[in-house]
Order: C-alpha cells, then structure tokens, then sequence
C-alpha cells in the first residue's frame, strides 16, 4: 500500500523492530479505516432513503441523484425548449394530447381552447399550455393557431383516427401518453395534464393541494382526498417533479405488462395501494367532484366548478354535443349581472347524449 511505506518498509522487507513498534498502530488504524468504511455505506444508504422522503432535500436536490437512465442527453432538445418557453417560473406547464379527430375544425380542441377564453382567470394559462400532438395534421392544426405545440413520434403507430375506448390503438395511446409524461417529470418539469374533452372554467391551481406529489381527478368521489377507494380518472392530473413522481410513472408504465390488456386508469386503480408507493413515500390526492367534475359525478354548484370532463361518454360526437352544451350554461351564467349571478343557483343541463 504506498501511504505505508515510510514504516519501516525498506526494499520489501519489515524491519523486526518497527514491526514491534508499530504493530498497534497498524492495528489501530486498520480498525478506523474499518469503522469509517463501515460508516460511509451506513451514511449512503440512509441518503438513499432518505432522498424519498417529502421535504427531506429539494426537487432539483433530488433529481440531481437520478440515476443515468434520466441523463439529459437521452430527451429532445426541441421538446426541451417548448417546455421551456411555456412554463411557469416554478417550472410547471398544461399538458393535452391531440388527434387528427379530436383536432378537427368544430370538434373537441375548438371547445377546450374557447373554454380558456370564457373562464373565469383562464386566458392567462393558455401562454403555459402545449399541445402535444400524436399525428402530423393534429400537428399542423396546432401550428396554425397556438404557440405551444410538439409533435410526438411513435415509431409504428398511427393515432389519427378516432381511437375507440378500449381497442388496441386506444390502448397503445393511453400507454404512450403515461410514458411522455413520465419523460417530462424527468426533465425537471411539473404540469397539469388535461384531457381535451374537459372544458375549463375556473383556474384550478388555488384548489390544488400545496405540496404533494400526484394529484387526480375521480369518476367517483366520496368526501375524503387521502381514501383511496375514490375511483381516479387519469384524464386530470397534477404532478409535481421530483424522484418520487418519476420513479412512480416509470412504475406506472411498467405496470402494463403486469396487467397486460388494461387501460392506464384501470391498471392505476390496481396499484394505488401497492407497497412500491408506500416505499417510495409518493404522498396522492384524490381531487373533489364540487370542483373537478364531469358527467360521472356533475359539480354542482356554478361558484365553484374549475373544470367538467365528459367522462362516463364513448363517441366523438356525443362528447361534443354536450360539451357544447356545457359551455353554453357557462356562458348563460358568467353574463349575469353582479348581484344576480352572486344569488344564482343554475343547474347543468348536460349530459343528455352522454346518458344515452
């Protein structure tokens, strides 16, 4: 070993009398070398552990420990700068996902974008919203009227078309989607993902709960935020970025082959008790119905509605016809005059298609 060398080694060979002299303090200092080596695993262990747990080191602390397979050099540049460019400065974008069918001039995408421009607090957040667009002509249409739009490659797959519920391609998609996603938390940002047949009426960032990790709308609510028999929907969410988030959709993701078959809401609602997020202390929220609605469960009060989804309806057509509708009692209600709309108690009068 060459730091030793100086005792008492000459040539190769120990002298007997520096051996005597200083055999107890080779001894003595092999056993400190031996209780710090001890100490240090001790010490890396209990920062990996720690390193899970809310508060115990800052997201960007936290990120930085990731290992190589979230290395910058894997991610699009080009991705990169449109995160960049639409987000907030606590890094947090509005994420939705778009198809030729959905895209279409009169369908879905013009009903979400007007829902900005008639909420109550909304216009502002259509400078934090990216389009992500699965098929070159929902690309194209994106370009042509929003600022914000990124164009994901799916080697093989065509998602243009209508996708129906639960068919192969509709499954392909809801995978895809849960895979970007999770690409984004390893980039550094947090969002708010949004499917584009929910309308937004209310900025919904001040009914968020501060500080937790994963957030979600529910088909089903049943008046408490931490019980998980809330039956989640998977078409809004929350996300902050930090280890836990991404090691949660990295397990999300690969959850499908687990239960293979399954849509991602589903295979969510079979690992939400699973003791992976319980060891990786992922803190989730299930998120009121009174203020994140849809034609499972309506919100019912005009005052507090921030968003309704038209969840609980198959067919295209169908989700636009009573969208449509929802925007039209929104309007209704947002033009009255001060004191009267203050007293107003209006009620839905979607869904009607959806019903059927």
């Amino acid at each position: 070993m060459t730091g030793t060398g100086g005792d008492g080694m000459v040539n190769g060979t120990l002298h007997s009398s520096s051996a005597v002299i200083h055999k107890p303090i080779v001894r003595i200092t092999v056993l400190f070398l031996g209780v710090l080596a001890v100490s240090c695993i001790v010490l890396y262990k209990s920062a990996y552990h720690f390193e899970f747990l809310p508060g115990s080191s800052s997201d960007s602390d936290s990120l930085s420990m990731l290992d190589n397979r979230t290395s910058k050099g894997k991610f699009d540049l080009e991705l990169e700068g449109i995160l960049k460019n639409a987000s907030t400065k606590h890094k947090t974008v509005i994420l939705t996902t778009l198809n030729q069918a959905w895209a279409e001039p009169g369908s879905i995408f013009d009903l979400f974008l007007e829902s900005f421009q008639v909420g109550d607090n909304t216009q502002k957040l259509v400078n934090n919203l990216i389009i992500i667009s699965m098929d070159q002509k929902a690309h194209a249409r994106c370009l042509a009227i929003h600022p914000h739009c990124y164009a994901l490659r799916t080697e093989g797959l065509n998602f243009s078309s209508e996708a129906y519920f639960m068919s192969e391609e509709y499954l392909k998609m809801m995978w895809r989607r849960i895979e970007f996603l999770g690409t984004v938390l390893e980039m550094g940002y947090s969002f708010v993902f949004t499917d584009a047949d929910i309308v937004w009426l209310r900025n919904p960032f001040p009914r968020f709960y501060p500080k937790v990790d994963f957030q979600i709308a529910c088909d089903n609510y049943y008046g408490n935020p931490e019980d998980k028999n809330n039956r989640p929907n998977g078409g809004f969410t929350y996300v902050r970025s930090n280890l836990r988030t991404i090691q949660f959709y990295r397990f999300w993701f690969q959850s499908r082959e687990t239960y293979p078959g399954n849509h991602d809401q589903d295979v969510l609602n079979m690992i939400k008790n699973d003791p992976f997020l319980e060891k990786i202390r992922l803190e989730m929220r299930f998120l009121d119905t009174a203020y994140f609605g849809g034609f499972c469960e309506r919100s019912k009060d005009f005052h507090e509605v921030c968003t309704m989804h038209a969840n609980c309806c198959y067919g295209l057509g169908t989700k636009v016809h009573d969208l449509k509708i929802v925007l039209e009692d929104w309007k209704n209600f947002m033009s009255l005059p001060l004191k009267e709309k203050a007293s107003a108690s209006p009620a839905w009068r979607a869904p009607q298609n959806c019903r059927t």
